[in-house]
């Protein structure tokens, strides 16, 4: 493909987070109390061995798009209107950044993202689990 410059990946990243209102683990966990939907799209290597997020679907990062696009033909049934709060986890809180902003562009104008992921999560002293989880392929 041939066009304009190339632009880094950091950069990328910056243009996905201009458009977040990211948020702190202490705030996802009031956000969540209060009925946002979390998504966490991390890989299962990387879920085993952190643990699973609490009261998250999962779904992979391939099909994100499809099953939260308020009117696509494949959404799951959570995915209700272009007003639901999806916060969206990762490992470290990158990948999580451009899957809430491509979710955006999808329609979903309140997703955001967990700053620093998972990992911040567990830092904070927010609890994590073994066992099954709610996963939406």
């Amino acid at each position: 493909m041939s066009g304009g410059p190339a632009v880094s990946a950091e950069e990328v990243l910056a243009a996905a987070r201009a458009g977040l209102d990211r948020l702190t683990p202490h705030r996802l966990r009031a956000e969540q109390e209060a009925g946002a939907l979390v998504v966490d799209t991390r890989t299962p290597a990387h879920r085993a061995a952190q643990g699973e997020f609490p009261g998250a679907l999962v779904i992979d990062r391939t099909v994100l798009e499809w099953r939260l696009d308020p009117t696509g033909p494949h959404r799951i049934p959570e995915a209700t209107g272009p007003d639901l709060r999806v916060v969206v986890v990762c490992r470290h809180g990158y990948s999580s950044s451009l899957a809430a902003a491509s979710l955006r562009a999808v329609g979903l104008s309140r997703a955001t993202d967990l700053v620093g992921g998972v990992e911040a999560w567990i830092a904070a002293g927010f609890p994590v689990h073994r066992g099954p989880v709610d996963l939406r392929e």
